[in-house]
């Protein structure tokens, strides 16, 4: 249990690690007091672009530091297992970018390693700490559009083809659904929840990763759910949910939403709200100090069962595409 401040460290220095840290640095009670990197010349850069006091150049060396206690794992998606297990061994709690890890096996070592030492991990699924798609959640779970029969939520983008970037490289974990479709993904499993059955179509890519995959999951309620991701071409972002008694509109893009609209029959539409500090990173930073606060070793919000089960689906869906 933790007392004030939460002390962070950031494991990685690209894009993602800039963009988290850029948050972490408006929020009171946080501080980001170390940075890691395989080369201490990119820890001390991004080191002294943030103000952070202490600069590693190794991921052990930042994994021992005992003036950290939880870790953001912002390597590239194949690099998560490593250093997490890592920072899990030396008693250091850790907030793992998602998606969590590349492969189910990996998933279910390292939240049986967090349980086994008693220490907090979570998938950094940041769109779920969004107080408009916690209210969302909410409202479904209270009745307002009846019960579920269809989730919709596409997330695809044009970036161009470079065989050797992060998005389109296999060493690199590159494809559209570990990027992009577990946002759709993980967005319907609170309304939904496991899928008994999973189809799917997938168009891969040059070098062998998926490129534009189109998902449907069914369950036994009768309810279904339509996903896209892609690289080949922008998509609309959105989302929607479909009730028995209405709908909910989730504005673009879905995963960071301002606004959605709450459709219900007889009934005037209502729109609903809410200013998004920063980059949207916050609440999930927020839940994380939280949990650390009352000695939770993971998130009610984010259980690592799920996450483990979300990442079974990604299998699940690669395998159903495969016998297509």
């Amino acid at each position: 249990m933790i007392d004030g401040t939460v002390r962070w460290g950031v494991l990685g220095t690209g894009g993602i690690a800039e963009v988290f840290t850029e948050d972490l640095l408006t929020l009171p009670g946080h501080e980001v007091r170390a940075v890691g990197s395989r080369a201490q010349g990119t820890a001390d850069a991004f080191a002294a672009r943030h103000g952070i006091p202490a600069a590693h150049g190794s991921y052990e060396a930042l994994a021992a530091d005992p003036g950290v206690d939880v870790v953001y794992i912002a390597t590239p998606h194949p690099m998560h297992a490593g250093p997490a297990r890592l920072c899990l061994e030396a008693g250091r709690a850790v907030l793992v970018e998602k998606p969590f890890t590349t492969t189910v096996a990996d998933a279910e070592e390292l939240a049986g390693l967090a349980a086994e030492r008693g220490v907090f991990a979570m998938e950094a699924m940041w769109s779920r700490f969004n107080p408009l798609v916690r209210r969302l959640y909410g409202l479904v779970r209270d009745g307002a559009i009846g019960d579920v029969t269809a989730v919709y939520a596409d997330f695809a983008i044009a970036p161009a083809y470079d065989p050797a970037s992060r998005l389109w490289s296999r060493e690199l974990g590159g494809g559209a659904l570990l990027d992009l479709g577990v946002y759709p993904l993980s967005f319907t499993w609170p309304l939904l929840g496991a899928p008994d059955t999973v189809q799917a179509s997938i168009t891969p890519a040059p070098t062998g990763v998926d490129a534009n995959t189109g998902i449907l999951l069914g369950y036994a309620t009768g309810a279904v759910a339509l996903l896209h991701c892609g690289l080949t071409g922008e998509s609309p972002h959105a989302a929607t949910v479909v009730g028995t008694s209405g709908r909910i509109e989730i504005a673009a893009p879905f995963y960071r939403p301002e606004s959605f609209l709450l459709v219900r029959q007889g009934v005037e539409p209502e729109t609903f709200t809410a200013e998004i500090g920063g980059h949207g990173y916050t609440y999930q930073a927020e839940e994380v100090a939280r949990c650390l606060r009352e000695g939770r070793t993971e998130s009610p919000l984010m259980p690592l069962g799920e996450t483990v089960a979300i990442q079974a689906a990604m299998q699940r869906i690669r395998d159903a595409a495969a016998r297509a």
